[in-house]
């Protein structure tokens, strides 16, 4: 069984798209993206620096695009599940035909800005904790005043939090962590800082129709799988604000019986998790058009 797993915020690297742009097809695919949600992705995945694409507004739709291109030049596939860590939710439910590609593009847009705005109201920021008990872990954060915004297994949780207490995070790490490592996103998502957004993408998902997912969605709010598309928005829009449970997420690869893994453009991070919490099941990342040999072989083996 093939699990289909879309990354999050950070994964992006200046030029990540170059490559996949010159496959058949796909430059029209990304203009005809770009005209509908008034953003040249193709710039950004080419040509803009790290810092352009830090922008949250700029890195979102940008990693939904580049999932579902990537996710696109597999061919016709049939993963057993499909998943997202924090904005690859979206990509996830395009995949699992919840959205139409147009339409995932046009709510993560919206979402980039309103987080975008939100971000600003306060400078905040995340920083990746490696090693260490995760209770121990958790309650040092809530003593600092910082929220456990994504728990990702694999003895990482990410922190989140204002500039000053990520600071003192830093200075005052918990028992047993041996890094605390800043990312490269412009606030602390998945907290109350990202109240204001909520309102927005609320209103943004009341012009959308979703339909039942196709395949199993395992949602980041609690690691189940949500049968129906009104689910699959709703926890979509609610989840900018609450932890990312990835760990979770996880939990339920192994219970559905997941067998491989393959992580889409631009892959790396949850493959890594997975090698560390899944022993057994196979991983691919897709990072450049040279791993779709590999990638179409693992989906050859293990999806239905």
């Amino acid at each position: 069984m093939l699990v289909l797993v879309a990354p999050g915020q950070g994964s992006q690297t200046p030029g990540f798209l170059t490559e996949w742009l010159e496959l058949p097809g796909a430059a029209d695919r990304v203009a005809a993206w770009s005209d509908a949600i008034g953003l040249d992705l193709a710039h950004y995945g080419t040509k803009a620096d790290a810092d352009a694409i830090r922008d949250t507004a700029v890195a979102q739709p940008l990693l939904v695009a580049a999932g579902l291109l990537s996710a696109s030049a597999l061919g016709d596939i049939a993963p057993g599940a499909v998943a997202g860590h924090s904005v690859g939710e979206i990509t996830a439910a395009a995949l699992a035909g919840v959205l139409d590609d147009t339409a995932a593009l046009s709510l993560v847009r919206k979402r980039g800005l309103a987080m975008a705005d939100a971000a600003a109201i306060t400078e905040t920021g995340m920083a990746a904790l490696l090693g260490g008990d995760p209770e121990v872990t958790v309650k040092h954060l809530e003593k600092l005043g910082l929220t456990p915004a994504n728990i990702n297994g694999a003895g990482q949780i990410v922190a989140a939090g204002t500039k000053e207490q990520i600071a003192a995070l830093e200075a005052d790490k918990p028992e047993g962590v041996r890094r605390v490592v800043a990312l490269q996103v412009a606030g602390a998502f998945h907290t109350h800082h990202m109240g204001p957004a909520v309102d927005t993408l609320a209103q943004a998902a009341k012009a959308l129709t979703p339909a039942d997912p196709t395949v199993a969605y395992v949602s980041n709010k609690d690691g189940e799988a949500v049968a129906t598309g009104t689910e699959v928005l709703e926890r979509l829009v609610g989840q900018v604000a609450n932890p990312v449970r990835w760990d979770l997420c996880m939990e339920t690869f192994k219970e559905l019986g997941v067998t491989a893994l393959l992580e889409l453009c631009p892959g790396g991070t949850l493959t890594g998790l997975a090698k560390r919490a899944l022993p057994g099941v196979k991983t691919l990342a897709l990072k450049t058009p040279a791993d779709l040999e590999a990638a179409r072989e693992l989906v050859a083996e293990h999806a239905a």
